[in-house]
């Protein structure tokens, strides 16, 4: 009869063959990015810019977990770190690809594949966003919705929207 309540490395219930590998480190981290996000009260929860930036904040703190000690971080002690990934300047979408294929090397989970499917959506999902590199006075009214848009992959408005709600966490 199997273990229970062991729980492996990697977060995950790794109680035996035929047991269910629960992704709780990937779960932890989407919990946290949607609770920074809905302090942040910027974005409807129901909208696709929301889901960005849950996503986007998800990865940057599942990713940023190189001890595989997730469950027991205090969000507080990581914000530094976080808002130093999300910041503009970082290459974010390039850091994301390289830890994915850290983790990919030591096999695969089921934290890894949410991990995964997350970033396939936010390279693949484009969402309608203000055309920032328009040319201002351009003779469009300067309502939110009434300037220039353009389509922007989704981790493209879901990384500043993580950003700014870590700031104002």
């Amino acid at each position: 009869m199997p273990h229970r309540g062991h729980e492996s490395s990697d977060g995950t219930d790794g109680t035996g063959e035929g047991e269910l590998d629960v992704p709780m480190a990937w779960l932890y981290a989407e919990y946290i990015a949607d609770e920074l996000l809905r302090t942040g009260d910027l974005m409807p929860p129901t909208s696709f810019e929301f889901r960005a930036g849950r996503d986007a904040l998800a990865l940057t703190v599942f990713l940023s977990d190189t001890d595989g000690e997730l469950s027991g971080i205090r969000v507080v002690s990581q914000l530094d770190n976080w808002l130093s990934l999300t910041a503009c300047d970082h290459p974010w979408p390039q850091w994301v690809r390289a830890r994915m294929a850290e983790r990919a090397a030591s096999g695969p989970s089921a934290d890894l594949a949410l991990a995964q499917e997350a970033w396939r959506w936010l390279e693949e999902t484009e969402l309608l966003a203000p055309d920032l590199d328009a040319v201002p006075g351009g003779g469009v009214p300067a309502g939110e919705d009434d300037g220039p848009q353009v389509w922007t992959p989704a981790w493209q408005l879901g990384l500043p929207l993580g950003h700014l709600a870590i700031h104002l966490f």
